[in-house]
């Protein structure tokens, strides 16, 4: 799979997300649609939203309920170029405009995609094994929350594991969110961080993704710098930025 159908696919999973053309995230002036559910849209996305704005980069294609077609229009076309929407001061003033919904700025993330050049499997050191469901269905633990799907099982399709005299010291796995692409998190014990461990079983993750003929695809929020370093070191690039609202109520009961 070349890096153009590796972007090609995640455009249009987004246009399934985004209820909008391949194109639209590629053109130049901004879009807006009305959210609905979509079949093929990623299994965890609570659809439709009443605001959720995606950028490749171009522009802004923001998805919005009836209700709040007119105020995120407003928003997303008094702000350029495209990220300043995604960001503070500018983000205050969204929420400004979503009060009268009761609706508050809840998610923000970056995604990364795979470079196909720069996939590699380094050596960390660590036995890294490649393991299928009956492999990881007793590492539901707290301490591999970030690497497996507690609340949705069924979706885990894949991990990657390094271990340490027998030991296992990291772990990637990959949950298949849609038909075509495969969310993969990480997680290292603290003392066997900073070792490449990390970056090995994410590589080592996405290849063996890619060899399934799936797009693995990486998310992490942009203050969170040891993740957004371990997608580039394992050979992924910045592709999306999201921003989700969602109920001030669902808001603040996240953040009691």
């Amino acid at each position: 799979m070349t890096n153009k159908e590796i972007l090609e696919t995640a455009l249009l999973q987004s246009s399934y997300d985004c209820n909008c053309g391949i194109n639209d995230f590629l053109a130049e002036q901004n879009v807006v649609t009305v959210s609905k559910p979509h079949p093929k849209a990623r299994k965890y996305l609570p659809l439709p939203f009443e605001c959720d704005l995606v950028s490749y980069g171009s522009n802004v294609v923001a998805q919005t309920s009836e209700r709040t077609r007119e105020a995120v229009s407003e928003y997303i076309s008094k702000y350029a170029p495209a990220y300043k929407c995604f960001e503070a001061p500018y983000i205050n003033k969204l929420n400004d405009l979503l009060a009268e919904f009761d609706l508050r700025v809840c998610f923000m993330a970056e995604y990364f995609l795979p470079d196909v050049t720069k996939l590699t499997e380094p050596d960390c050191g660590a036995e890294l094994r490649v393991l299928h469901k009956d492999g990881f269905a007793d590492l539901y633990t707290s301490q591999w929350g970030n690497c497996l799907t507690f609340h949705d099982k069924d979706r885990d399709v894949l991990a990657v594991g390094a271990y340490d005299n027998g030991r296992l010291v990291g772990l990637a796995g990959c949950s298949a969110d849609c038909e075509t692409m495969y969310q993969i998190g990480v997680d290292v014990l603290p003392e066997y961080r900073r070792k490449g461990i990390g970056s090995a079983v994410t590589s080592k993750l996405a290849i063996e993704v890619l060899k399934l003929g799936k797009v693995p695809f990486y998310c992490a929020a942009w203050s969170n710098i040891r993740s957004v370093r371990n997608a580039v070191k394992s050979g992924f690039r910045p592709a999306w930025a999201e921003l989700t609202a969602r109920e001030t109520k669902f808001v603040y009961d996240l953040i009691k």
